[in-house]
């Protein structure tokens, strides 16, 4: 039964609109801030609430926040305070539009705005985590929309320091029957968006929970569900916690979503952690490749500029002068770039304009060869042209050594130095490519029961190993050294995936997605 809402709180300079949101130990009330004049959101602690720890909870969001909202997909903070009748209350700044649990619930997200949304929300928690902080409660009813129809990330009242403690939670619901349930005090969690760690009897989260629950969002926004309920099945939380623990996601029914992007998903709900992304920003960089996938141009990750030295002046200044930080964005190359060094998996880095909007925000391109015959060329670029066409010269005879060398030394394609190479002779770790499609790649037995799979690994090393699991239960994976797999005990006629993964050196590639026509 839904509590009755607390009385607002009274704020000097704040007028009250109306109740905007409740929660397990807070009400969200919309007031009109007086000066300057605007609308804000102000999240004010319930009276039975006002415990020495409910308090320190609030007040450790209030920090948190406060420490991340100059990012621009995270809920920004204005002020913090106790009102008159003793509620500490937050003044936050007001997103008008339905969040994503509002949304997907009126009709899913398209791929393009899921992938959007993904890759944005995504950079705020990795912002979250370089300062040190986990969410732990990432869900569609956590992310909001502002004015400009952009995401907002929001609600850090349980999060933690990534290596603090995980706290022991204790699910609230009549009957283990509810499909969210919350977690009573200061430590929480949303069931159906919940990585299985959080389960257990001493919870230990790190970064990779995080994705998980992310991961869970976006599916839940593409599904119109959440990833392990069953339509018209038992979704008590009992049973969704099983499914979690066991990594059997329900299927997608939707024919527009790639399955790449499944595949994706599907490997960052992982029910073991080691098979998640890494981190939040790997995350965001494979949604990247499915947008270059579909055609789409790839959405920035907004992260700080953590590494960025202090400006110290070098014109004789008094060194006075304010430092600012810029927002880094990190974009995805696209694959198979013409007349690049770079590989798949490197990234762009580019700062945006602070106090100059003129300079450009991405290196400037190498000329092309029409801009070598401009008559209007100054005498340095001249030189700088004829330079760099003496590298490209030598770089190309270089190569041609190297390849004449290995054709008449003997040696293999595979034994040609990496990039990544040690120059002191060390063998190197090359990361693992990602499979690519074989002709005929799917299939079906003669009488439909089983498919046969197969597939292309485009840079071949010793040790190289496949993984690879049905798409609606990627926890069973199974191991093998050849490039093909088949899957039994299929209905005739229906639709098989599967997603398979290369492994090197303890590692994981990107998943490749492969299905029947059926």
């Amino acid at each position: 039964m839904q509590r009755t809402p607390s009385t607002p709180p009274e704020i000097d300079g704040y007028v009250i609109d109306r109740l905007i949101g409740s929660g397990g130990f807070a009400d969200v009330f919309l007031y009109e801030q007086q000066l300057p004049r605007r609308k804000v959101a102000v999240k004010a602690l319930l009276t039975h609430e006002l415990t020495a720890s409910a308090r320190a909870a609030f007040t450790t969001e209030a920090d948190l926040m406060a420490r991340l909202s100059t990012h621009p997909y995270i809920v920004t903070i204005y002020q913090a305070g106790v009102a008159r009748d003793g509620r500490p209350y937050l003044v936050m700044e007001y997103c008008s539009r339905p969040s994503l649990a509002e949304r997907y619930k009126r009709h899913p997200l398209s791929v393009v705005d899921a992938l959007r949304t993904g890759i944005r929300v995504a950079g705020a928690v990795a912002t979250a985590h370089a300062a040190g902080i986990l969410h732990r409660d990432i869900k569609p009813g956590n992310v909001l929309t502002n004015d400009y129809g952009w995401p907002a990330l929001t609600d850090f009242g349980i999060a933690s320091e990534v290596a603090g403690p995980g706290g022991l939670p204790t699910v609230e619901g009549p009957g283990g029957m509810d499909v969210e349930a919350s977690v009573s005090g200061s430590v929480g969690m949303s069931v159906p968006w919940s990585p299985p760690e959080m389960f257990e009897d001493v919870p230990s989260p790190d970064v990779r929970s995080d994705v998980f629950s992310l991961a869970a969002t976006i599916h839940t926004v593409l599904a119109g569900r959440t990833p392990f309920e069953v339509p018209g099945g038992p979704n008590g939380t009992l049973e969704l916690v099983a499914r979690i623990e066991r990594g059997e996601l329900t299927p997608m029914t939707r024919d527009d979503v790639p399955p790449a992007l499944t595949a994706v998903l599907a490997k960052g709900m992982s029910p073991r952690r080691e098979n998640r992304y890494a981190s939040a920003i790997e995350f965001a960089r494979a949604l990247q490749r499915v947008e270059l996938e579909l055609g789409y141009a790839p959405t920035t990750i907004e992260v700080p500029l953590l590494d960025e030295e202090e400006s110290r002046p070098e014109d004789g200044g008094s060194g006075d002068e304010t430092s600012l930080r810029g927002v880094q964005q990190v974009i995805a190359q696209p694959p198979h770039r013409p007349l690049t060094p770079l590989s798949d998996d490197r990234t762009r880095v580019s700062r945006l304009p602070l106090l100059a909007p003129h300079e450009p925000t991405t290196p400037p391109l190498a000329p092309t060869p029409y801009e070598l015959d401009a008559p209007l060329l100054a005498p340095a670029s001249r030189r700088r042209i004829l330079l760099g066409v003496i590298i490209g010269v030598l770089a190309v005879l270089a190569i041609a050594g190297v390849a004449l060398a290995i054709q008449f030394g003997g040696g293999a394609v595979g034994s040609a130095t990496s990039p990544s190479a040690s120059s002191t002779g060390g063998s190197a770790i090359v990361g693992p490519a990602v499979p690519q499609a074989a002709n005929g790649t799917a299939q079906p037995s003669a009488d439909g029961a089983s498919v046969a799979f197969g597939w292309i690994n485009p840079s071949p090393m010793t040790g190289d190993v496949y993984y690879w699991a049905r798409a609606e239960t990627p926890a069973d994976r199974q191991a093998t050294h050849t490039t093909t797999a088949t899957v039994s005990g299929v209905v005739p006629g229906s639709r098989v995936c599967i997603n398979v993964e290369i492994g090197r050196a303890g590692a994981t590639g990107e998943p490749l997605a492969i299905c029947t026509v059926g």
